[in-house]
C-alpha cells in the first residue's frame, strides 16, 4: 500500500478522519498476514516508510504506524504519505550463550 492520506475534510472531523485511517493500515497488514507463505518462507515482515510527502519519507517499524499518524495529527499536517509493503521473512536462531553463571571464568 502506497497512499497520501489527506488529513482535511469538509464534513468529518481530524479525529475521526484519523481512526479511519489507522483502522485502513491495520485492515491491510492482517490481509497481508492471511496469504499463503511462498516456499520455505516463515513469516510476513513489512517494509513500512511515513513522511509528509513520498519523497521525505523515512523508515518506520510496523509498531510506530500509529504513533507516526497521531504525530501528524498534532503537527497538524495537511497530508501524509504512508507506505506498507509486505516481504516474506526468515527466522533466524539465537545463538546460546555458552557462560554458566556461578563458574569461574579462569
Amino acid at each position: 500500500m502506497k497512499k497520501t492520506f489527506k488529513l482535511d475534510h469538509p464534513k468529518i472531523k481530524v479525529p475521526r478522519l484519523v481512526a479511519a485511517i489507522k483502522n485502513e493500515a491495520r485492515k491491510y497488514i492482517k490481509r497481508e498476514r492471511r496469504k499463503d507463505l511462498p516456499e520455505g518462507v516463515d513469516y510476513w515482515g513489512f517494509d513500512c516508510r511515513f513522511g509528509v510527502d513520498e519523497a521525505s519519507s523515512g523508515v518506520v517499524h510496523v509498531s510506530d504506524i500509529n504513533k507516526s499518524i497521531d504525530l501528524a495529527e498534532s503537527k497538524q499536517l495537511e497530508s501524509f504519505y504512508l507506505e506498507i509493503l509486505a516481504k516474506p521473512g526468515h527466522r533466524r536462531k539465537k545463538p546460546k550463550e555458552e557462560h554458566v553463571i556461578g563458574k569461574d571464568d579462569s
